[in-house]
């Protein structure tokens, strides 16, 4: 079954091009993916109160429930359907912190996350109210909850700058000459340099936690996770990664089939929970790897790629617990280093699109601020009181409408009173 309005000329006129070109589209897909933002998936679930063992769990979740998605997605619908994590959720986690009830009421939390992913695709009030929020809005939250992950790189300098500053530069480097693979080659860099730390101050790594593993929690239900973490997390996936990701392939010829989208990675999230997996959706930026002409020259063949990435995401899993070995014995900072030079971009487009009207600029400042302060209130984090502030000011800051002018008695045309 297909759903695609790719352009059917183009696959008739495209050259003859060999499997080997979007199989090597997806890989590369699922490298930068992975590479570009497991740092923050993993400072989100640690902030949350996941320990080490049940962070390696969640990022394993994650990208089995966004590789299995994938498979099912675009092998179903012949289309290069990508999924990811969400990570501005992952962000929104980190800059949050522990909540009552602790890490079960995190899991609690990511489990209600996914079932309103699930109630959207099937109940279009709730898609249509979720659209409704101001962008200016939404992305002055998402803009504040990555200013303190982003500001991390500049205060690991002054911890382990033996580590951090060529993390840095290898960054900065590669922006400018091949910024896809910035974040990769800033990760590669970043482990180097922790490897020999760790080997230079005699630390041992235990080799027995590197081993794949699932870590269960039971969820536990608190109203301040619902609030505080579920009801943002929701929003920020559905307003920064599936909204964004729809239009994405829409301007790539593809029109997403929403219900079975938010099926799939609604459930995938609601089975992923338990196991520490925070939220899976579909792909905005790196949606286009899969799905452009560089994928392949024939829009129909593209889905191979989108395929390709999910069989890669299930091998990557088994990398989890290796990395999170890796960055717990790591000079400190290091985690945080990558997490935030990866979220510049995003950070930079998020204000952006906060600021672009000059009307709303006052309340998506206040957002911006109130998100970014990491204030909690009754057990509720920042991004959700962001999000209330945002809106209100916005309602009370709203154009007034022109009243009709009435002339008065002693203007020309006035009309008389008749005494």
């Amino acid at each position: 079954m297909s759903t695609t309005t790719a352009d059917t000329p183009a696959a008739r006129t495209a050259p003859a091009v060999g499997i080997g070109q979007p199989i090597g589209a997806g890989i590369v897909t699922a490298l930068v993916g992975f590479t570009s933002s497991f740092a923050v998936v993993l400072g989100g679930l640690t902030a949350m109160g996941a320990t080490a063992a049940q962070a390696a769990s969640g990022l394993l979740a994650v990208c089995v429930t966004q590789g299995v998605g994938m498979l099912i997605l675009s092998r179903y619908y012949r289309m290069p359907i990508t999924l990811a994590w969400s990570t501005p959720g992952a962000a929104l986690l980190a800059s949050t912190g522990a909540v009552a009830g602790g890490w079960p009421a995190a899991v609690g939390a990511f489990v209600v996350a996914g079932l309103l992913i699930v109630l959207t695709g099937f109940w279009q009030r709730l898609g249509s109210l979720i659209a409704a929020i101001p962008v200016e809005i939404a992305q002055a939250m998402l803009a504040g909850v990555l200013l303190p992950l982003c500001l991390a790189p500049m205060h690991a300098l002054t911890v382990s700058p033996a580590v951090v500053v060529p993390v840095i530069v290898t960054w900065l480097v590669l922006q400018r000459f091949a910024a896809r693979w910035a974040v990769l080659a800033a990760f590669a860099v970043a482990a180097i340099g922790a490897g020999i730390d760790i080997a230079v101050t005699h630390r041992h790594l235990n080799v027995a936690a590197m081993a794949p593993r699932i870590e269960w929690t039971v969820p536990h239900w608190s109203w301040q996770a619902l609030v505080g973490v579920a009801v943002p997390l929701y929003i920020v996936t559905m307003a920064a990664q599936n909204i964004p990701g729809t239009a994405v392939m829409s301007s790539l010829g593809y029109r997403v089939p929403w219900r079975a989208a938010m099926a799939v990675t609604g459930l995938g999230t609601i089975l992923g929970a338990p196991a520490g997996g925070h939220a899976i959706n579909l792909a905005a930026i790196s949606a286009a790897l899969s799905a452009a002409p560089s994928a392949h020259p024939d829009p129909k063949r593209r889905w191979i790629a989108a395929a390709t990435a999910g069989g890669m995401y299930l091998l990557l899993a088994l990398a989890s617990g290796a990395l999170v070995t890796l960055v717990a014995t790591a000079p400190k900072g290091v985690l945080e280093t990558v997490a935030g030079l990866a979220l510049i971009a995003t950070l930079a487009g998020a204000l952006t699109s906060a600021l672009t009207r000059p009307e709303h600029r006052s309340a998506a400042a206040l957002t911006f601020l109130v998100a970014a302060s990491g204030v909690t209130l009754l057990g509720i984090g920042a991004a959700f009181w962001a999000l209330v502030a945002g809106l209100v000011v916005r309602w009370l800051l709203r154009p007034r409408p022109e009243q009709p002018h009435l002339a008065s008695p002693a203007e020309p045309g006035a009309v008389n009173s008749g005494r």
